[in-house]
């Protein structure tokens, strides 16, 4: 009984932890689903615009089997992740009110790290924070926007460099700049299975934290606070 009953936990503890790694490029996204709540509406409104300069264009971390992506290594340049293949994109969305303004964090894996143009590391992952003042009001105002600069540090700016509604990013280290980019299919925190959030939240990506993550969320939030 007691043999059974240990086995039981084991299973249950490594089921949880994750599902394993697939390649970086077989890794399905999640589909966009329609936004139902104004938190949802409000991510999809503003949005940004991603135009990839120099490096990876984004991929999928994790599938909703909790299966992530096993990265590229830090080497060959863009070899392998010039495209993301037949798979395609994904933005991470995640929402919450922080000191009395609404903080709306996008945020993109890429299966390797870029150091001034040259590939560095297995992972990486890139955020930006757009500050509104309500999502709950007819039509929320842009207030402030935090670009993610390396793996600790925030940019912040005032609201303009936007089209409409729409922060515009140009990747090197998710700047803001005037060039209109792309969409990716953007799923927020809540709309994950729970085996995506679970691995997300275990996942060790190396030096390359994930953003929305539990325990990086608010730390997050805090260096990107503009105001």
């Amino acid at each position: 009984m007691k043999t059974t009953v240990l086995l039981a936990i084991f299973v249950a503890f490594t089921t949880a932890v994750g599902a394993g790694t697939i390649d970086h490029d077989a890794v399905q996204p999640f589909a966009q689903p329609n936004p139902v709540t104004v938190s949802e509406k409000a991510a999809v409104k503003f949005q940004p615009l991603l135009f990839v300069e120099s490096g990876c264009v984004p991929f999928p971390a994790v599938n909703s089997a909790g299966e992530t992506s096993g990265g590229l290594k830090g080497t060959g340049g863009t070899s392998g992740c010039k495209e993301a293949g037949a798979t395609g994109s994904q933005v991470y969305g995640r929402a919450v009110w922080y000191k009395d303004d609404w903080a709306i964090m996008y945020a993109w894996y890429f299966p390797k790290g870029f150091w001034s143009r040259w590939a560095s590391r297995h992972h990486d992952w890139a955020s930006i924070v757009v500050w509104i003042d309500n999502p709950a009001l007819e039509t929320p105002k842009m207030i402030g926007i935090s670009t993610s600069e390396g793996d600790n540090d925030y940019r912040t700016a005032g609201p303009d460099d936007v089209y409409e509604t729409t922060p515009r990013l140009r990747r090197v280290l998710a700047q803001l700049f005037k060039i209109l980019g792309d969409t990716q299919p953007l799923i927020m925190w809540e709309q994950l299975t729970d085996e995506a959030r679970i691995t997300l939240n275990t996942t060790d990506f190396g030096k390359a934290k994930v953003p929305m993550s539990d325990a990086n969320f608010q730390g997050k939030l805090e260096k990107a606070w503009p105001f």
